[in-house]
């Protein structure tokens, strides 16, 4: 019989062997509820007599009925809502719009925005106090064209530095609203929100409403923002969808799938993606928008493409390398890696995708100690044990796919079976994730499900860090060797 049960916190959903317990003086039947995961526990008295046998049969067949009846009742998932329609901006051209920002390197954030206007200046002020801007900075902007499709004015102004944990307030252009931001914290504890394949879809703005109410730092988002999938003004709304979250915390997101949006000798593919998301790829040594780093607090994270060249003779992998040996895991002792196609995958959605690239970076990222890696593109919810070379492995990262932040394709339902023995925990809902990183050995990993639009925390786990469980310093000679390899 499937079912829920608690283990030591969290909630794990398992597939049960089918099995006949003979009726003893007192037997036990349990069923679990799947929809208040509350366990029914019904006994069963037996007596000699056969008045008595006949009774608890009919008792027994009575309650095989409503347990299967109740199993048939199980919590049906939520339908995939429609896309958000937005309606007509009718804020002056040279207003800033789809304002969102990113860390820009130590003590520096980049402020984003598009203006009709392609003669706003790409300036912002900003100061610690409302309407009173003490400092100011110059950026740069750009635009693009895509068939008929004419972008707005793009700006990219970087400002700093600023002072750690502080509450900073701007403005984009020398006109329009105040914004206001938050840098993340110079050193524990820290927390990520983390959520994939967002959309614009009514589960979307769900989504977007529950991380709203996390106390978080830092979004991450592993691939797959906008679908704007060719229909270029799906950007722009994109934008208008994420501005109140993303004009306020730094948004550090790669590229997939449907970023890509290429048409052969025509258009380069992740063109849109480039102009409007330019990340501190510049800052952490890279060549390409697409795979980049970054440092918050006492974490070094990584975000690599999944859609560029990703063998041991691509620029990405030796700039991979490159990064990692400047990594020092007494400053930052955890080590974070995203990219869009995950490795670890037993939904039937998406299988195989990510094993080249597996095959080529995953012996250096093991070597290197990586914590955690999350992915997206499936559209669904699950976390890996420690795992490598696809077997349990103490040694090994944590892999967690969450490409449920609320696509409009709908959710990935079926799953292969049995469960491998690396998976933990999988589910098809939408929601989002919350990384909480107390110290440098160890950090708190929740999933919260959007259930009917509340967010239900479905999946928690404390993590010990591989600095904390001694690894780091085991694989050092490991690291050592795969980096000075030509």
């Amino acid at each position: 019989m499937a079912g829920w049960f608690r283990q030591n916190g969290p909630i794990i959903y398992t597939q049960a062997k089918s099995c006949v317990v003979p009726l003893t003086p007192l037997s036990t039947f349990e069923h679990q509820n799947q929809d208040n995961h509350i366990k029914q526990t019904i006994h069963v008295n037996s007596r000699p007599c056969k008045l008595r046998e006949a009774m608890d049969f009919k008792l027994v067949v009575l309650i095989l009925v409503v347990l299967t009846i109740g199993a048939a009742a199980e919590y049906i998932r939520p339908p995939p809502r429609k896309m958000i329609h937005f309606p007509w901006n009718s804020s002056p051209s040279s207003h800033p719009q789809q304002v969102h920002i990113s860390l820009a390197g130590d003590k520096h954030m980049r402020i984003s925005w598009i203006t009709s206007d392609k003669n706003a200046p790409s300036i912002v002020e900003y100061g610690t106090s409302s309407q009173n801007y003490s400092f100011k900075a110059e950026g740069e902007s750009t635009s693009y064209s895509y068939i008929l499709y004419r972008s707005g004015k793009i700006h990219h102004t970087v400002i700093g530095p600023l002072e750690y944990g502080t509450l900073y307030f701007y403005r984009c252009g020398g006109e329009g609203t105040e914004f206001q931001l938050k840098t993340p914290p110079s050193q524990f504890p820290v927390t990520f929100a983390v959520a994939g394949d967002l959309g614009q879809t009514g589960w979307t703005k769900s989504t977007l409403d529950h991380i709203d109410q996390c106390r978080y730092d830092v979004h991450m988002l592993p691939g797959d923002l906008s679908y704007a999938d060719y229909i270029q003004h799906r950007w722009d709304t994109f934008g208008e969808l994420v501005q109140p979250l993303a004009s306020a915390r730094p948004w550090m997101v790669t590229q997939g799938n449907h970023e890509k949006e290429n048409i052969p000798i025509f258009i380069d593919s992740f063109k849109s993606y480039n102009s409007r998301w330019k990340m501190p790829y510049e800052e952490s040594g890279s060549s390409s928008n697409l795979y980049y780093s970054f440092d918050v607090a006492g974490v070094h994270v990584i975000m690599l493409g999944s859609y560029t060249d990703y063998d041991q003779y691509s620029v990405q992998y030796s700039w991979l390398k490159t990064d990692l040996s400047m990594v020092d895991r007494e400053r930052t002792p955890w080590l974070l890696v995203l990219f869009h196609a995950p490795w670890y995958n037993s939904n039937e959605a998406h299988q195989g995708e990510g094993d080249d690239m597996m095959a080529a970076m995953e012996p250096l990222l093991h070597a290197a100690s990586v914590d955690v890696i999350f992915a997206g593109h499936v559209h669904a919810y699950e976390r890996s044990r420690r795992v490598y070379n696809g077997k349990v492995d103490p040694c090994g990262a944590v892999h967690i796919t969450i490409g449920d932040g609320g696509n409009g394709e709908g959710l990935a339902h079926k799953y292969l079976d049995p469960q491998p023995e690396w998976s933990v925990f999988r589910e098809a809902s939408f929601g989002h994730g919350e990384f909480k990183i107390v110290n440098s050995t160890h950090a708190f990993w929740s999933w919260h499900r959007n259930d009917d639009d509340e967010p239900v925390k479905s999946d928690e786990i404390w993590i010990t860090s591989l600095l904390g469980s001694g690894c780091v310093a085991e694989k050092s000679h490991e690291l050592r060797k795969i980096l000075l390899e030509p």
